[in-house]
């Protein structure tokens, strides 16, 4: 795992066939490509499940934090 400090690094996902970025510290990376393999999807295919939820929210966070919270609160 990544060391906990470090800027965010930008990176491109796929959502809905549409691409976009999304900047994270790498240890959000490596956690979110943790928590896709655990749960058998590929990574693009759980940030678009997190933004179908994001979404649906009262208040929407932007999708970067959306997904900080959805690791944290799923157990990373």
């Amino acid at each position: 795992m990544a060391a906990p400090y470090h800027p965010p690094v930008k990176r491109s996902v796929e959502i809905a066939g549409h691409k976009t970025s999304i900047s994270l510290e790498p240890l959000f990376w490596d956690m979110l490509r943790d928590a896709a393999a655990r749960e058998g999807v590929p990574v693009n295919a759980l940030v678009a499940r997190i933004d179908e939820e994001r979404i649906a929210a009262e208040t929407p966070p932007g999708l970067a934090g959306a997904i900080r919270l959805w690791l944290v609160a799923n157990g990373g």
